[in-house]
C-alpha cells in the first residue's frame, strides 16, 4: 500500500524548502581559505581543492560528502559554509549516508563553530536544523529517520531540549510513530545508561538523563497503538528506574554489556 503524505507535512515542507532557499542566498559567495591544504592521496584532487577555494562554483556530488566528513581543515567552518548550500540538499535528499550515523553530520556542524557566525548565517542554520526537524516528525517516510535526525540536531546545536520540545507538542499517528521507532532503537543503549550515539564533546554535559527522562515520561502516554509491542513499553518504564529495581524485574530483558 503506497504511503500517503500526512495533511500536516505540506506546510512543514515549504517552510523546509524556503528554509534551503534561505541558506543559499545567505551562502552565496563563499569560500574557503586561500590558503586551505589537503593531502591528494586521501581526500582529493587539486581541482577539486580549488572548486572550494571557487565561491558557487558547482560541485559534484561526491565533493560535498567528503569536505564535510574531513576532520582537518585549516577553517572548519570557512569550509562549511562553502559546501552549506548543496549539502543541506544532499542531506534533505537522503543522500549522504555517514559510517556511523547521522550524528557524525551533527558533529561537522559542531566543529565548524556556526552558532558564533554572523547573526544572519547562524539563524539561516537554525531555520534549517528546525525545519528540516518540524517536517521529518509529521512524515510518515522521511528520508532520514526521525532518531537519526535527533541526534544529527543535537549534536549540531549542543542541545536536546528545543528538538524534544517539538516533539512533544505534537499529537497525531505519525509523530507517535517516530516515537515507538526511536524508543526501540534507543532503549538498548538507554537501559545500560548509555546514550543512543556518540557525542562530539564528552566534556559537555551527558543529554543521556534529559532523553531518558523525557521518554519515559512523554511515551507511555503516546504510544497505544496496537502494533506497539507491549515488551517495548516495559523496557521504556525500566529507563525510569534504577540499580536493582531495574535489574530484577521480571521485565527485564536480559541486556549484557
Amino acid at each position: 500500500m503506497p504511503i500517503t503524505m500526512n495533511p500536516d507535512a505540506a506546510p512543514t515542507r515549504i517552510r523546509l524548502d524556503r528554509a534551503l532557499e534561505g541558506l543559499t542566498a545567505t551562502f552565496r559567495g563563499m569560500a574557503t581559505h586561500p590558503e586551505e591544504d589537503k593531502c591528494e592521496c586521501h581526500w582529493g584532487s587539486r581541482e577539486d581543492l580549488a572548486l572550494l577555494k571557487l565561491p558557487d562554483a558547482e560541485l559534484s556530488p561526491d565533493l560535498p560528502r567528503r569536505t564535510w566528513d574531513a576532520p582537518d581543515w585549516r577553517d572548519h567552518g570557512a569550509v562549511l559554509r562553502r559546501i552549506l548550500p548543496q549539502f543541506t540538499r544532499e542531506l534533505v535528499s537522503g543522500r549522504v549516508e555517514p559510517m556511523f550515523g547521522m550524528y557524525e553530520v551533527g558533529r561537522s556542524f559542531a566543529r565548524g563553530h556556526w552558532r558564533q557566525w554572523p547573526a544572519p548565517q547562524s539563524a539561516a542554520v537554525w531555520e534549517f536544523l528546525h525545519a528540516w526537524w518540524a517536517h521529518s516528525l509529521v512524515d510518515p517516510a522521511p528520508t532520514v529517520p526521525v532518531h537519526e535526525l535527533l541526534a544529527l540536531c543535537t549534536e549540531a546545536s549542543g542541545t536536546l531540549d528545543p528538538w524534544l520540545a517539538v516533539w512533544e507538542t505534537l499529537d497525531h499517528d505519525v509523530s507517535d510513530r517516530h516515537l515507538a521507532e526511536a524508543a526501540a532503537q534507543w532503549e538498548y543503549d538507554l537501559l545500560g545508561d548509555q546514550l543512543p550515539w556518540d557525542p562530539w564533546d564528552n566534556e559537555a554535559d551527558d543529554p543521556r538523563p534529559e532523553l531518558a527522562s523525557w521518554l519515559t515520561r512523554h511515551a507511555p502516554t503516546r504510544l497505544h497503538a496496537p502494533e506497539v509491542p507491549e515488551a517495548l513499553l516495559h523496557r521504556i518504564r525500566l529507563i525510569g528506574l534504577t540499580g536493582p529495581a531495574r535489574w530484577e524485574d521480571p521485565h527485564w530483558p536480559g541486556h549484557r554489556y
